[in-house]
């Protein structure tokens, strides 16, 4: 853990990548572990693009579980944490591929969001803006939202599969990437596009990564540190910043 230590005090732009794995410290479900939820729902239809169209029902009835919940989710030690080390500056900004907004709950203000966010939503049909306590509203009535000016289908603006990523959001993530003299991959197996190639902008000049996830990723053998315990890791981490 010192040794990340030095790094983390001789660095002078420090990113940190977030995953799914983070969020399940808040009781969030991750995508790809043995209780993740593509174990229990069909990965090929709850973020397909073409299967929302075909059956809207699919996405909205199971995601009242992990998206349309999160005013019962808190930030947890990792979200804080992060938040923390923007204060003092020691980190510049956290990319996430996370949607469930608790990096910003927690206080994190340079935040990168590639996979798109439920705050808000749109109309498909008239273009019309909803915020996201706007569609949970509409929730409660029927299980799928409709537009209250049209009745056209509303979807979240987050990335589905299928669907081109946010042109800034990927822009301003590889910036902040080939920035980074220090790049920490967090609770991320690396497996998704464009997220997964983002730390090679950094080893590209001369950045060191650095991994904190509980299952092996394509770019270990590149870590110049690698720690498999999240929990463990923070815990050392915010005592540090709280003597």
């Amino acid at each position: 853990m010192q040794r990340f230590l030095d790094l983390l005090e001789e660095s002078d732009n420090c990113v940190f990548l977030s995953g799914a794995g983070i969020s399940t410290f808040s009781g969030i479900p991750d995508f790809r572990g043995s209780n993740g939820l593509y174990a229990k729902y069909d990965a090929n239809k709850i973020f397909d693009l073409a299967y929302f169209y075909k059956d809207p029902a699919y996405f909205y009835t199971h995601a009242r579980e992990f998206i349309y919940d999160l005013d019962t989710r808190e930030p947890n030690l990792i979200h804080r944490t992060l938040a923390m080390m923007e204060k003092k500056g020691y980190l510049k900004s956290v990319i996430t591929q996370n949607i469930d907004l608790l990096h910003q709950k927690a206080g994190s203000l340079n935040v990168i969001e590639i996979h798109g966010s439920p705050a808000t939503h749109k109309c498909l049909s008239c273009g019309e803006n909803y915020s996201y306590n706007d569609v949970r509203e509409l929730l409660e009535k029927e299980t799928v939202p409709r537009c209250t000016k049209c009745s056209g289908l509303i979807k979240p603006d987050i990335t589905f599969f299928g669907e081109m990523l946010d042109e800034t959001a990927i822009t301003n993530a590889i910036a902040a990437s080939s920035k980074a003299d220090l790049f920490v991959v967090i609770g991320s197996s690396l497996v998704v596009q464009p997220a997964a190639s983002l730390p090679l902008y950094s080893l590209k000049r001369g950045g060191k990564l650095v991994i904190i996830n509980n299952m092996a990723t394509p770019l270990d053998e590149y870590a110049y540190l690698k720690y498999d315990e999240l929990g463990d890791f923070f815990n050392h981490l915010s005592s540090y910043f709280n003597e």
